[in-house]
């Protein structure tokens, strides 16, 4: 038998071993509670954040009308307030849900659509009418929602709707779910949504213009609607944007550039100048991506945070570029330079069209005999190119390095030939890098040619109205253009990825970005 110490101390060694283990638990509740508590405090910081740069934007808004700006710029400054402010709303109802018992009653009636418009029946109905109960359900009634469609410059209306059924027996009530969209309680289809988009940010056209366009076929579709639009839809493709910049990060060599835009700073009432950088794959890589980043500078740092750099995640590869100062600190960070033969060939071209100088002749026949090579290896693997850049444009550079150094003692300091020839011999090793590279492109013109298209739309756009409208802008004109390089007309890529983006799983986004998309086969 168990004496009475002995059982003393088994019950003082369980509530011991109680105690520590309550003590335990406490503990770790305490750190989770903390957790959430930190989570919590940032999520409202976010919000506030969200919500002053909102209070901002309605202060500039209503005092734009005393500002002094001609009607155009008014115009724009208008529109891009507006899209910022809905942008700001759809990412603070992202952070704080609304709540789920919310009085849709308090919103403000919609306009009717023109009944003149043509109308498209969608019928959502459940797969299945039988009841749990084992009663067929009976059809009582439907609810119905407009929204505007666009397609090949006709507008039409989708009537999506929705059968009531209902067991008589059990008063079970069912409807089929409505497909999400991009602006679920809006009337626009992913179709009107990427005309809007493509018009904006591809033909260059300021919303003001197209609200003008859509009255002359009868619809009342103001720029502030417009711009909610543009604003919400910004935020939804985002993710899709941030999936392409480190799918490009993937790749071992890409382009850099970067061009001038003037950014709209409305405190100031002038424009002040901004620079959208680009960045993109090479011709020789199958995967075609162009990423267009918006910053208020040209500091050298904008191309560092983009690069993930400095750190080990950063990106190592090599980055064919102009000899811009900006990018030298990414050089000493681990990325390697290579240059662009095409600016080193610009200068001496300048000397002979300018001047009729015969070293600025003589440098540009060889430079003629690189890029004969260049054209006779575009096609070929990188291993065959390398092998004949090595054997038949390395004697060319190896002459014209000699050729420069000797021309280098003849002219006179602070001419522009010596501004020239100091520009190549001082590059040298980065210009000449791609021969010994196959996978290197000679020049950096690939990512030139992708930005003037952007440089061309400069004269429409004006300005960009904040810095937020041009983080947009860049955003949209990635994937636009992205979509361009892989073959896609731009106007089927966006509709397709808007109607699917609000059910797509984060975890499988990419599936959707250009490179990867495929056109849906038309059913009939």
């Amino acid at each position: 038998m168990i004496d009475a110490t002995h059982l003393s101390q088994l019950n003082a060694q369980q509530l011991r071993e109680t105690v520590l283990s309550l003590a335990g638990k406490m503990a770790i509740q305490e750190v989770e509670i903390e957790r959430k508590d930190r989570e919590i405090a940032f999520k409202q910081a976010f919000i506030d954040k969200l919500t002053h740069e909102m209070a901002v934007l309605k202060r500039l808004k209503f005092a734009a009308q005393s500002e002094a700006f001609n009607p155009e710029q008014k115009s724009l400054l208008e529109e891009t307030i507006d899209t910022d402010l809905a942008a700001l709303a759809a990412e603070i109802e992202q952070a704080e849900p609304p709540p789920q018992d919310k009085d849709d009653k308090q919103k403000p009636k919609r306009q009717a659509l023109p009944a003149n418009l043509p109308r498209r029946e969608i019928h959502h109905e459940p797969e299945n009418t039988t009841c749990a109960c084992g009663c067929q359900f009976k059809r009582i009634g439907q609810d119905v929602a407009e929204k505007l469609d666009y397609q090949l410059g006709v507008f039409t209306v989708e009537r999506h709707i929705r059968g009531k059924w209902v067991c008589a027996k059990c008063e079970t009530l069912i409807q089929a779910p409505v497909p999400a969209h991009i602006i679920d309680k809006g009337i626009p289809t992913a179709g009107l949504l990427a005309q809007v988009l493509v018009a904006k940010y591809a033909d260059h056209l300021p919303l003001y213009r197209q609200e003008s366009i859509f009255a002359r076929a009868g619809l009342a579709l103001p720029r502030s609607t417009l711009a909610q639009w543009v604003g919400q839809c910004g935020v939804q493709l985002q993710p899709l944007v941030d999936a392409l910049r480190t799918e490009l990060l993937k790749h071992s060599v890409l382009h850099a550039d970067e061009t001038p835009v003037a950014m709209l700073k409305p405190g100031d009432r002038k424009t002040h100048r901004a620079y959208l950088w680009s960045y993109c794959t090479t011709t020789y890589n199958e995967t075609r991506a162009v990423v267009f980043d918006f910053a208020d500078s040209r500091g050298g740092q904008h191309a560092r945070d983009f690069l993930g750099l400095p750190g080990e995640d950063g990106w190592h590869g090599s980055l064919v570029c102009d000899d811009f100062s900006g990018y030298k600190a990414c050089f000493e960070m681990g990325v390697t330079e290579a240059g662009c033969l095409a600016h080193a060939r610009r200068k001496f071209h300048e000397l002979w069209v300018n001047h009729q100088s015969t070293i600025g002749e003589r440098a540009l026949r060889f430079f003629i005999q690189l890029y004969d090579i260049e054209r006779d290896v575009r096609e070929m693997d990188a291993a065959h190119r390398k092998r004949i850049r090595q054997e038949r444009s390395r004697p060319v550079a190896d002459a014209l390095h000699l050729w420069l150094a000797e021309q280098r003692k003849k002219v006179p300091e602070g001419s522009a030939t010596t501004k020239a020839i100091d520009y190549s011999l001082g590059r040298w090793q980065a210009l000449t890098r791609y021969i010994d590279d196959g996978e290197l492109p000679a020049d950096n013109n690939w990512v030139e040619n992708q930005i003037r298209p952007i440089a061309i739309g400069r004269s429409n756009w004006l300005f960009a109205g904040s810095l937020r409208a041009g983080k947009r802008a860049a955003a949209v004109m990635s994937l636009v253009h992205s979509a361009r390089l892989n073959g896609h007309d731009p106007y089927a890529y966006l509709k397709d990825i808007l109607e699917r983006l609000p059910t797509q799983p984060a975890s499988r986004v990419e599936e959707l970005l250009p490179h990867l998309w495929q056109a849906p086969v038309a059913t009939t």
